[in-house]
């Protein structure tokens, strides 16, 4: 259970993905006056250092974050995601990795708040030192709590504005991950059922990860969009992650079009092989039930 290290995937295509697609939810909430909640139940160590030990060791971020640094063509929702990480290197030079703690933090206006799981003990003390040493202000809006997000996450719905976003990103290392990811949302929407809550998931050749999406898509009465990014066709010896995927319950209005610009863009960037594609698949808002047509394209 306490194997894995985020830091040495920090940056990679599956967090260009996920961060994209949280930048442009937290810019959506950040609309309206009204104070939101930003819950993220399995936080990692909030922020990462590229030349360190860790990330060195795979350099995935090379043909994540690392393929993009330096691009000036970006669609404006890459753009904004490329913002967030820009702050978290004032010099210019990428060094340092905001994971989602610290892209949710650079969003945060004064009555905000941001609440931070993660099990694993030397993240839960790293992440508090890096929301400490972040200033008094990210420390006073910040609650950092060692323990299990899955469970944590039932005491803090609903929120006091009743406005909040829930990420949920599990390792997976461990496959019941799968069945908690359906079990913890299927409780949340019943305790809350306006929040928006984004779930990551790997794409890997498992048969639970190619059936998460389709099963959080039966739940009745969801309006919810589906992206995945897709990076290189899947080993042939089994194991290594060639995309992941984001499925967002109630999303904001702007978010499809946004991702459909960004999709396409990001797929031909970060392309490792002929395989490489996008999708994007939103429900019917009338029906909350059944899918339009997925748009698709493939490098």
């Amino acid at each position: 259970m306490f194997s894995y290290r985020h830091a040495f995937h920090a940056g990679n295509h599956a967090d260009v993905l996920k961060h994209v697609v949280l930048v442009q939810l937290l810019r959506h909430l950040a609309q309206k006056d009204t104070p939101f909640r930003v819950i993220d139940t399995h936080a990692g160590a909030g922020l990462y250092a590229l030349d360190g030990a860790w990330a060195a060791k795979r350099c995935e971020f090379a043909d994540g974050i690392g393929r993009l640094w330096q691009r000036a063509d970006a669609p404006a929702p890459v753009a904004h995601y490329l913002e967030a990480v820009r702050a978290a290197n004032p010099d210019g030079a990428l060094r340092h990795y905001p994971g989602s703690p610290f892209v949710a933090l650079g969003h945060l206006r004064a009555g905000d708040r941001l609440r931070l799981f993660e099990m694993h003990p030397n993240e839960v003390r790293v992440l508090a030192g890096n929301v400490a040493a972040a200033g008094r202000d990210a420390a006073r809006r910040t609650r950092v709590q060692a323990g299990d997000g899955f469970s944590g996450l039932k005491a803090l719905l609903p929120p006091p504005s009743r406005r909040a976003l829930v990420l949920v990103d599990p390792s997976y290392e461990d496959r019941r991950d799968y069945a908690r990811v359906a079990a913890t949302l299927r409780d949340a929407l019943g305790r809350f059922a306006t929040g928006c809550y984004a779930i990551w998931y790997p794409q890997v050749q498992r048969r639970e990860s190619a059936e998460l999406a389709r099963r959080l898509a039966r739940m009745p009465g969801l309006r919810w969009l589906q992206a995945t990014l897709t990076v290189r066709a899947p080993s042939v010896d089994g194991p290594g992650l060639h995309g992941s995927g984001i499925f967002v319950v109630n999303p904001p209005w702007t978010l499809e079009r946004a991702l459909h610009a960004a999709l396409p863009w990001l797929a031909d960037a970060l392309a490792q092989d002929a395989a490489a594609g996008w999708s994007l698949d939103v429900s019917d808002a009338r029906t909350a039930r059944s899918p339009r047509p997925s748009m698709r394209a493939m490098s």
